[in-house]
């Protein structure tokens, strides 16, 4: 089944950067679409980046070119560099794979903060 494991989160000050990673398995990763969602506190889950199996990518507004999505296939691990952070980009980010739209991570947690 799908499997995918998010990490790299953690407490950064505005204007700071942080690289998330997902780890994918249980399926042929290489010919699926990825995908990071962000769920904040008392909001819906909502799409952030998405990248295709062809390496086309595709970005929510609000990420105004400070974020970029990349995917390594031979180590089956699609990337968020997310650069000038906001206290607004605080949230849980989640991969999803396109294989599954309903399968979840455990997310990580980003927190932006003075």
């Amino acid at each position: 089944q799908v499997q995918l494991v998010e990490s790299g989160g953690g407490l950064v000050q505005p204007g700071g950067s942080l690289r998330l990673s997902c780890l994918a398995s249980g399926f042929t990763f290489r010919i699926y679409g990825m995908s990071w969602y962000r769920q904040a506190p008392g909001k819906e889950r909502e799409l952030v980046a998405t990248i295709s199996a062809g390496y086309t990518t595709n970005y929510a507004d609000f990420v105004e070119g400070r974020f970029t999505i990349s995917r390594t296939n031979v180590l089956k691990t699609v990337y968020l560099q997310m650069n000038s952070l906001k206290p607004e980009d605080t949230a849980v980010y989640y991969c999803n794979a396109h294989v599954n739209r309903n399968s979840w991570g455990q997310g990580t947690q980003v927190t932006v903060s003075s």
